[in-house]
């Protein structure tokens, strides 16, 4: 038997004073008054994790939370954000920029990078027509689309997932809520949605004829009554993901019902009216 010391993890704000030597509830007040303004406790979490990750800063707005399309806050990065991350990354070996032009139009940039650890660079190309908006910045085009270019490029080459700027931002769609309203004896006990205009009774037998104890049962397990309600529907497992991509909501449904935990099983089962019935592989 060993006598480990275990040491606490540090909280993630407690990791970000560290970096700035600041004490961490002075930190907490400056951002919620600055950078991270109007974002709720789970919001500013979030953008902490996302700071800490790539060792940015919301104090210098390298990050900042941006108001969704919407509602809700998503964790924008400025170009000096973008450029310090791709600066940072021990493979990155430069950057440079083609430009086109018809006569004297501006058609697009395309920014070329250069990893230490690859022979061919990532080559991305931004079309100013698809990419200016209206607004002041944009008036001064050639610097706007080398931003998006230089932005592009990065997430091409190195990865970088879960920011972005805050053009996209003003069109990213909030997060639906898909928590169930109802608890989960009810989800066991009341029938799956009406669909394809079969009546309420017929679609509770042809539950209970798979399954006799799905609306009887308060014993019966999650899994039982996913795969009753699968059959009943005619829902394919397979189709869920998709169908609920469709509605705004992003989900990452296990590979089969049987490699679930019973939490995801009821969540999956508080979900169904959200839910598109689907049959035959096709949605009707």
């Amino acid at each position: 038997m060993t006598n480990e010391i275990t040491t606490p993890k540090a909280s993630a704000l407690a990791v970000m004073a560290s970096r700035f030597s600041v004490d961490p509830s002075k930190l907490l007040e400056t951002l919620k008054n600055t950078a991270f303004k109007g974002a709720t406790n789970d919001e500013m979490m979030a953008l902490v994790i996302v700071s800490n990750e790539y060792g940015l800063n919301p104090l210098t707005k390298e990050i900042y939370a941006f108001s969704a399309k919407g509602g809700g806050i998503v964790p924008v990065v400025s170009i000096d954000g973008w450029l310090n991350i791709m600066n940072n990354h021990p493979q990155f070996d430069g950057i440079s920029y083609e430009w086109l032009h018809e006569g004297e139009k501006l058609i697009s940039c395309t920014s070329v990078i250069h990893r230490k650890d690859r022979t061919h660079p990532t080559r991305v190309t931004e079309y100013l027509d698809e990419c200016q908006r209206n607004t002041d910045p944009w008036k001064m085009k050639h610097r706007m689309l080398r931003h998006k270019a230089t932005i592009q490029g990065a997430r091409v080459a190195f990865g970088f997932s879960g920011i972005t700027d805050e053009d996209e931002a003003r069109d990213t769609p909030p997060m639906r809520d898909v928590t169930p309203s109802a608890s989960t004896s009810k989800l066991f006990q009341s029938p799956p949605p009406v669909e394809n205009g079969a009546s309420s009774a017929n679609l509770r037998s042809a539950a209970e004829s798979e399954a006799p104890s799905l609306f009887q049962d308060s014993d019966i397990t999650p899994l039982d009554a996913v795969k009753a309600w699968l059959k009943s529907s005619g829902t394919k497992w397979a189709n869920i993901d998709d169908t609920l991509y469709a509605q705004g909501v992003t989900a990452e449904l296990c590979n089969n019902p049987d490699d679930c935990t019973d939490d995801e099983l009821r969540e999956v089962l508080g979900m169904r009216t959200q839910l598109e019935v689907v049959k035959g592989g096709k949605s009707k």
